[in-house]
């Protein structure tokens, strides 16, 4: 996991190759009024993330799905994609095949299984990506992907793929401050119960969190976002504890409000505990930030697991209970 880690930035750079050389015949000239995404897990997260990115400058809608049913709204007029990077992601299959069904149109993402064929047999544009790996080592491919398959339907610039390409240089020049960081971060949370928060923005690289810390750390946590968290879960703190470690994740581009409001909640939580992490941001913007944040999340996970002398790569809850509702 962590030589999967330490690949990322060739990621982007390999998975914008597969992007600009795709072929999306389905999309030229169609108009489109809605997209949804589906996506589980560490496919999931990108549609996450992209869903945020553009919410503010896509032309049309943008709605991401994580469970087996689509939303009543899609029709001919609606794009509906499918990021499953195994290609057999139950929801996710579930979801599309309605989406046929509904005579929407489809652009399958992963490296092959039964959506591959899927859309194979019914003329779905599809975007291959290498395959053989766990999921949420191969965010880079699926993002990008996600990105030009909005940008090929005409929902975000044609540019904006190559906003993209300067991550890679960023978490080149910035990687001795991620990986001290990170390490940092993995001691603060170690042993205590950690609670992640971010602003609204940043949902994204808040769930990116609680999943690595789950999955490759073997550790719960929770997470809120700032505004909506000082309207219920502060009052919660209330009955904190101090073995509870806060994690702040800062972007530059907070709002001169939301600024006061994470200034504010710091010193609310910090009657509670001692344990309180603040992580900045670092980027020219919110796209370059998030990935600056998503590897030093990856790193903080794989020094956590090494911390608590746990497998990063085992996830074999996760596959017993595929097995079993196989065979349901």
């Amino acid at each position: 996991m962590d030589k999967l880690i330490a690949q990322f930035p060739k990621q982007i750079a390999d998975a914008m190759e597969i992007a600009q050389s795709a072929l999306l015949e389905s999309l030229d000239g169609t108009r489109f009024d809605h997209v949804v995404i589906c996506g589980m897990g560490g496919s999931g997260i990108g549609g996450k993330m992209v869903s945020q990115w553009f919410k503010d400058t896509a032309n049309i809608p943008i709605t991401l799905v994580q469970s087996y049913s689509i939303p009543g709204f899609v029709n001919t007029h609606t794009l509906v994609i499918g990021s499953s990077y195994s290609g057999n992601t139950e929801e996710t299959l579930n979801a599309i095949h309605q989406a046929h069904d509904s005579g929407a149109t489809v652009v399958g993402v992963g490296s092959g299984g039964m959506l591959h064929k899927f859309c194979q047999e019914h003329k779905y544009d599809f975007i291959r990506v290498p395959g053989g790996n766990p999921p949420r080592s191969m965010l880079a491919f699926s993002v990008v992907q996600l990105v030009q398959i909005l940008a090929s339907a005409g929902v975000i610039p044609d540019n904006t793929l190559k906003s993209i390409s300067s991550c890679r240089h960023l978490l080149n020049d910035e990687l001795i401050t991620i990986k001290k960081e990170a390490r940092n971060l993995a001691e603060h949370v170690f042993k205590k119960q950690c609670i992640l928060y971010g602003s609204t923005a940043l949902e994204s690289v808040v769930i990116r969190a609680r999943q690595q810390f789950n999955e490759n750390a073997k550790q719960l946590c929770w997470h809120h976002v700032i505004p909506e968290m000082n309207h219920n879960e502060l009052v919660g703190w209330g009955g904190g504890l101090p073995n509870m470690a806060p994690v702040f994740f800062e972007s530059q581009f907070l709002s001169e409000r939301n600024q006061l409001r994470f200034k504010l909640s710091k010193e609310i939580i910090g009657e509670k505990t001692e344990h309180l992490f603040v992580v900045k941001g670092k980027g020219k913007n919110p796209i370059e930030e998030s990935f600056f944040f998503i590897h030093l999340i990856d790193w903080a996970s794989i020094y956590l697991a090494e911390l608590k002398n746990v497998d990063p790569v085992e996830i074999r809850v996760i596959d017993y209970l595929k097995s079993s509702l196989s065979k349901a």
